[in-house]
């Protein structure tokens, strides 16, 4: 049934003080924010999932055709319609875009990815002293603790210590875990979140000369709270000026530091962007922009295997899976709309065989805190139990790849006889690991493996499992999420 476009008007935002909280304090809560920020900005792969987040694209343009979520769904609640927010949204958009066109392209932008030459302190600018003054949000204290808490303890415990002389970073960080409990909690007014954000674009503003990580960091985290409340068809748009940030200033996955974990919590939520189009679209972030300047596809392999911890070795799954959107997208534009990119049936195959080698050494050679303790056979979806929280989505994304690479398996290719080559062998694996690996870290992580694996699935019990696992993490983290079941009932034939 087609649900009515119409959005009521939000109602006036008011000022913040404290009378206006009285009564309407949310409690202290476990969050599920952490899948966003928490283990990127720890340099360990981040939780991205961030395409679980917004109604589901119209068809027309990037994003193919999807069903709308549902009505009275406070995934819409009128925050993204809110004239104040889209008037700030639109200007921190003109930021990022202006900041991105002031970056001179000198090696000082690209620190070295093996520590040697460039160093991170090349890229960063002394910040103004306006910048770094004291600030006071505007926000009762008692309000003020709780969301800094919530932050720290569900998003990025020391962000906030970069965040001490930096205003503008301190706003994002209150605006995000404002937002997130204003969500979870289905609070429609969003007083706080929309202030806290409009007064953190405000203290970015004056900054458009400097080249400083937590600018970078602060950009991020808005980013995230823009796509928080808005739509999935709205959802690159979102992202094109970090892309645009990250191009200029040669931020990659290899860089120093912080500039490192930041680019890897952009990374997944670009990665879910491609996933959502549906094979259409790969990554806003061009994918010779995740490496080094002057390395190749070739080189990938080395570089992540020279960074030994098992946190790179997740990261490495993004690249992968972010690969085989690009190839998938090129092969279909290059069969379906003539699209002269190179992506010939003969390049195709080799391509695809390469991507394909890939993903089955980095199943391989998965370092012991990638491995699952347990698995137990159970219907409709093995029990798959990782301990390490970064094995979780990084192994639902080697299973999401290959069921991408395996829907185009081109006619010519023979491999050994494996489980490994049915698509349906994945999707169940994904599935199974949501089952088993409840970790907040990793929820919303899990949307778009989960759509993409639930389209397999023909039996009622199953499509009831998937049903549940998508209900049950909008009510863990606050993230919309159910517009994901509209999509599927779709494909399966049963509104």
């Amino acid at each position: 049934m087609p649900v009515k476009q119409a959005i009521e008007p939000p109602p006036k935002r008011q000022r913040l003080d404290d009378a206006q909280h009285k009564q309407s304090q949310p409690p202290e809560i476990e969050i599920g924010l952490g899948p966003l920020l928490a283990h990127n900005l720890n340099g360990r792969p981040c939780n991205l999932d961030g395409a679980n987040l917004h109604s589901s694209p119209n068809s027309g343009g990037d994003c193919g055709s999807f069903q709308s979520p549902a009505a009275g769904s406070w995934t819409q609640d009128g925050f993204s319609q809110d004239p104040d927010f889209l008037a700030s949204q639109e200007e921190l958009r003109c930021f990022l875009f202006s900041l991105a066109n002031s970056a001179v392209p000198t090696r000082a932008s690209s620190p070295d990815a093996a520590g040697s030459g460039d160093s991170l302190e090349q890229l960063v600018q002394p910040l103004p002293k306006d910048s770094r003054d004291s600030w006071h949000a505007p926000l009762s204290e008692g309000r003020h603790i709780q969301y800094l808490k919530n932050y720290v303890t569900e998003v990025a415990p020391w962000i906030p210590a970069l965040a001490q002389e930096f205003p503008a970073l301190s706003y994002a960080i209150l605006a995000l875990s404002a937002r997130q409990i204003e969500r979870k909690n289905g609070v429609r007014n969003w007083y706080d979140s929309l202030e806290l954000y409009q007064e953190a674009i405000r203290r970015l503003s004056p900054l458009l000369q400097v080249r400083d990580t937590k600018v970078v960091a602060a950009c991020v985290l808005l980013c995230c709270l823009e796509m928080m409340s808005a739509r999935a068809q709205d959802w690159r748009r979102h992202l094109e000026g970090c892309a645009a940030l990250f191009s200029a200033f040669g931020i990659h996955g290899f860089s120093q530091g912080v500039l490192q974990a930041i680019f890897w919590c952009y990374a997944r939520m670009d990665l879910c962007g491609a996933l959502i189009s549906d094979g259409t679209q790969t990554t806003l972030l061009h994918p010779c922009k995740w490496l080094p300047p002057g390395c190749q596809d070739e080189d990938a392999y080395r570089l992540f295997q020279s960074v030994k911890s098992p946190d790179m070795h997740a990261n490495y799954a993004v690249y992968l899976c972010m690969k085989a959107t690009q190839l998938v997208s090129d092969r279909t534009k290059f069969v379906e709309l003539g699209e002269d990119n190179g992506c010939t049936t003969e390049e195709f195959q080799t391509r695809w065989l390469l991507l394909w080698n890939g993903l089955q050494c980095w199943l391989s050679e998965r370092p012991d805190e990638l491995l699952p303790v347990q698995t137990v056979s159970r219907k409709p979806f093995p029990h798959i139990l990782f301990v390490h929280w970064a094995a979780i989505s990084s192994n639902q994304l080697y299973h999401t790849a290959c069921i991408l690479l395996l829907k185009v398996l081109p006619k010519g290719v023979r491999l050994p006889r494996s489980p490994a080559l049915f698509p349906l062998w994945h999707a169940r694996r994904i599935c199974g690991i949501s089952l088993a690996n409840p970790h907040q870290g990793c929820l919303n992580n899990s949307i778009q493996p989960l759509w993409i694996a639930g389209q397999l699935f023909s039996h009622r019990s199953e499509h009831k499992e998937i049903i549940n696992l998508i209900r049950g993490i909008e009510a863990e983290t606050g993230w919309g999420t159910c517009w994901r079941i509209r999509d599927l009932e779709s494909a399966w034939g049963c509104r």
